[in-house]
This record gives C-alpha cells, structure tokens and sequence, in this order.
C-alpha cells in the first residue's frame, strides 16, 4: 500500500473541522406553518419572540426578509444553519410584486459571494448563498395561484424550489393525491423547473434506490409541521391532537414530513449546495462578467471619442487674414516659377536667333539668269538660286 487510500479520511477530517453551512429560504403567506415547521425539522426554536402583526397592517403590507443563523451540532459535525423567512409575502391586498423583493436578495447574496471570490483574501469567505426554498402551498386551492407561478418563474433558475403543500391534515388522502396531480400539471405546463433529483449510480444498494424512487414519488411533499411533544401509548411522538384523533408528524402514513427531512438533510443537501455552485451561481457570474465586458467597451469608446473631441478643441483655428495671406504667398510662387520656366524656354531658342542673316545675292546678266551650264547638278542649281 502506498496511502493514498486514505485521502478520504483527510478529507472528512478537514471537512467536519471546518463545518458545514446550509441557507434555507421559507417563502409563503402566513399561516401556513412556515415557523413551526423548520423548528420540527432542526428541532430547534428559532422564532421566540415572534409576535403576528395586527389585521389592519396587511393593507400596505410590504415584503420583509428576516434571517435566523443558528449552528447545530450532531455526532461531532457542526452546521451553520440560516434561515431566510418572508414575513408578508402574499399577504397585501395587491401581492404581485412580492417576488421582487425575493429576488433582490437572491442576487444580493450571489453579488456578494463574487466581490468576495474576486478579491484578495479568498480564505474565509462566507457563504450566505440560498441552497434551498421551500415554497408553501396553500392546502384550500386546486392548483398554483398566479402569484405561486410568477414567483416560481422569476426564480427557478436562481435557486432550488422545492414545492410543499402546507397543513395536509386539512386534506383526506384522495384530495392529497389531487392536488399533487395538479401541482405537477401547472408545473409542466407553466414549464417551471424545480429541484430534480439526481440519478442513482447504478453501485447504489437496492434499499438507497427505493428510497430514491419514493421521494421522487412524494414531490410535492404535503407536510405538518408541530412543536407539541405528546405521549401515545408510552412513547413520546411529535404531533397535533384533534378530538378525533392524533396526527404524528414523524409517521410516513399521515405525511411526507420524514421524506422531506430525510431528502433536505440526510440525502441531498450536498447535491442542492453542488447545483447551487456550478449551475445557478456560475449562470449570474456569467451574466456579471458579460456586463462588466460591455461596460468596459463603452468606457473605452466613450475615452476614445473624448481624446479625439479633446484633439479637435486643442487645434488652433486659422484666422480668415492668414489664410488670404497663403494663398496670396502661393499664387505668386506659382507666378515665379512660371516665369522661370519662360525663361529657360527663351534661352534654349537664342542661339537660331543669334545666326548671321543671309547675305542678298549679286545681280547678273539677264541672259546668264536662264542659261544653266552643262555637267551642273541640281544641287549647285538649288544653292544659287
């Protein structure tokens, strides 16, 4: 053996060392057992002091964010947990921009993450990126509302949605089934994309791979969410006690609570935090890169336009006088040099001029002028004449 078979060990080591973080975002109107729910799922109390606003507010009730950070340790392994909670989200009179303040905070905490990742200390940087959002359904409807689709819409591509049906002991089992049934239909039909579980490799035991299929299965979860402990038959069990009966949180047959909290923590938390990274973060620093190009192409546009505009401002404008003044300069270079070429042509025509005139010819007899003596040629005849 070599040693590196225990890379893995090193890893764990380091890993549980450093501790892990987790952000859940809860998004839904009030009354749907957001609170109450994530305190049974981390068995924890994170909203003590909370106290309900009065009706009257609700009029102009604006979307808030408000954030627990609480840090669970379990077997030695510490989890920062943080909690995002929407108080007001679908509680105004006129609710159909309460997405926006949703998604501000979303890219809020990606745009802080890359100022971190792009600066000098890179060794402890936080990680406050939404993993997770837990978006509650009403149980009284038969489907997605407007507001649940423009929402979901707005933010599928930023963050994992996994859909949950809120207080399912309101509904029997066929109504469960239903509203599952046109949960999904609106989902596929709006063309929103949730969490998808990823596939099973094919060296998972059998038991991993049923548990796989039954929480594909159970999408969307319906979920009842209790902090009452009560005692059944010896045995202390989470849950709400009606006159009719008793509902267990923790019971598979009463709800898909287990299902949840075994997909959200035990199974899938790491997958969620992996897409988080290389899908949904690297698609907003992309966006962030590609506007940071073109701003810097404008600047270097707008810099270039300016020294060109800065060049003209600097060049001395030419006074009407001085430009007579040139062009008077040139026209009478234009004169002498003309007058030089006159010249040269009248000097090279003054040595014809130069010659001797031709002497006239002396006068002879008149009876010489028509006799032309024998054995002359024509030439001597030419040259007297």
């Amino acid at each position: 053996m070599i040693g590196f078979a225990t890379l893995p060990e090193q890893v764990h080591r380091k890993t549980v060392k450093r501790g892990f973080e987790f952000t859940l975002l809860v998004v839904g109107e009030a009354g749907l057992g957001k609170s109450t729910l994530v305190n049974s799922l981390f068995l924890t109390e994170l909203y003590k002091d909370r106290k309900n606003p009065p009706v009257h507010g609700a009029i102009k009730k604006t979307v808030e964010i408000e954030k627990k950070t609480v840090e669970i340790e379990e077997k030695g392994v510490k989890l920062r947990l943080t909690v995002v909670d929407t108080p007001g989200f679908g509680d105004g009179v006129d609710c159909g921009d309460d997405w926006k303040s949703v998604e501000r905070y979303v890219d809020e905490q990606f745009n802080k993450y890359f100022q971190d990742e792009s600066g000098l200390n890179r060794r402890n940087i936080q990680d406050h990126r939404v993993h997770c959002c837990l978006y509650f359904v009403p149980p009284y409807g038969h489907g997605l509302r407007q507001l649940d689709v423009e929402f979901m819409k707005r933010l599928h591509r930023k963050v994992n949605i996994v859909p949950v049906v809120a207080k399912a002991d309101t509904l029997t089992k066929a109504e469960i089934a239903k509203l599952k049934a046109n949960l999904l239909r609106d989902i596929d039909t709006h063309k929103i994309k949730i969490y998808q579980f990823p596939d099973c490799d094919e060296d998972e035991d059998e038991e991993f791979q049923q548990q796989d299929r039954e929480l594909k299965a159970s999408i969307p979860f319906a979920v009842i969410g209790s902090n009452c402990i009560i005692e059944i038959a010896g045995r202390r069990v989470r849950g709400r006690q009606y006159p009719w009966g008793i509902v267990e949180v923790e019971n598979a047959a009463h709800c898909d609570f287990v299902k949840l909290r075994t997909m959200l923590i035990s199974t899938h938390m790491q997958d969620m935090k992996e897409v988080t990274q290389d899908i949904h973060y690297e698609n907003f620093r992309a966006q962030c890169i590609s506007h940071m190009n073109q701003v810097a192409l404008k600047e270097r546009s707008k810099l270039r336009r300016d020294s060109i505009s800065a060049a003209d401002v600097k060049r001395p404008v030419d006074d009407p006088g001085k430009l007579l003044e040139q062009k008077d300069e040139e026209i009478r270079r234009m004169q002498e040099m003309l007058s030089q070429m006159q010249q040269r042509l009248q000097g090279q025509h003054d040595p014809l001029n130069k010659l001797p005139p031709a002497k006239p010819p002396k006068p002879s007899a008149p009876s010489s002028l028509n006799k032309t003596p024998q054995g002359s040629s024509s030439r001597d005849s030419i040259i007297n004449v």
